[in-house]
């Protein structure tokens, strides 16, 4: 069998999302540990800019979600961002997690050329399934899983490389 929009897709999301969900109760963990309140890093930032950690969660979620549920060519489910608790937060991700393994094989099979639109204010994105995947919600929920793991580890949490690799399980490489 070739490898297939949903080879590439699926279970990379699913992946990085157990990862960025390992991460962070390791955030927790380390927290505990130094007598802080964990949900004292949901505000961090490495830039006055840039989106808090609570805010890299949710467009993490949002990327997975929607990039799965587009491929698919199926309506993403709304999660409101209403998240203010590492409780909320670690919830999100599960809830991510629960929705993108429900997507099915056969729900992607044949859409690499599928046109997907994303519309923004002022235009509207155009892409084939495959570089919607490859060029667009790859890199973008990557993107966000980095900022993640980035703001956690400024914050004295002791992450490495296979925490954001290979965190949700056993190395097997």
């Amino acid at each position: 069998m070739a490898y297939s929009l949903f080879d590439a897709s699926i279970p990379v999301y699913l992946h990085m999302l157990k990862n960025l969900a390992a991460i962070l109760e390791k955030a927790e963990a380390h927290a505990k540990a130094a007598g802080v309140d964990p949900e004292s890093y949901l505000d961090s930032r490495l830039a006055p800019d840039m989106h808090p950690l609570t805010n890299q969660v949710q467009l993490a979620s949002d990327a997975a979600k929607g990039g799965a549920a587009r491929l698919a060519g199926v309506t993403p489910p709304s999660f409101p961002d209403t998240e203010t608790s590492w409780a909320d937060v670690k919830a999100r991700v599960a809830r991510t997690i629960a929705f993108v393994e429900g997507v099915k094989r056969e729900q992607l099979d044949g859409r690499e050329d599928a046109t997907i639109e994303i519309p923004l204010p002022g235009r509207t994105l155009s892409f084939s399934g495959r570089d919607f995947l490859a060029l667009f919600s790859l890199p973008n929920f990557m993107f966000h899983v980095t900022m993640a793991y980035g703001l956690l580890r400024a914050r004295g949490v002791p992450l490495g490389k296979m925490d954001f690799l290979n965190g949700a399980q056993a190395v097997t490489f």
